[in-house]
């Protein structure tokens, strides 16, 4: 499984971004797919993940801002994440990411988004 992502940059706070991820390769072996992100100096966390039956979890600090949206296909799947009402704190590298069915995870390169005060 291969994923590029592309999107994010420098915003002000109270702005929008779009994330998008492509994922390439055997689609059948993928059970979710999802966003994380990582500060300066903190560990990577989860923002938002979709399952293949259409199941999404959200981070509580993205609650209400933050939708992730998927459109599984049987030689690609794209997952995007669009970012409404940005905060400084919202400022990360942002991973894509494919959980497979036996739990493996695939990564993406990271994508910087930077929101301005």
């Amino acid at each position: 499984v291969q994923l590029q992502a592309s999107g994010g940059g420098l915003v002000q706070a109270g702005g929008s971004l779009r994330l998008s991820c492509v994922a390439s390769g055997q689609m059948s072996v993928i059970n979710r797919m999802g966003w994380y992100r990582q500060a300066p100096g903190k560990q990577r966390e989860l923002v938002a993940t979709v399952t293949v039956g259409g199941i999404t979890n959200y981070a509580d600090a993205v609650k209400g801002r933050f939708t992730i949206a998927v459109l599984y296909g049987q030689r690609e799947n794209t997952v995007s994440l669009q970012m409404n009402s940005l905060e400084p704190e919202d400022t990360a590298v942002y991973y894509c990411n494919a959980r497979l069915y036996n739990a493996e995870d695939y990564w993406g390169q990271g994508t910087q988004v930077t929101v301005s005060s």
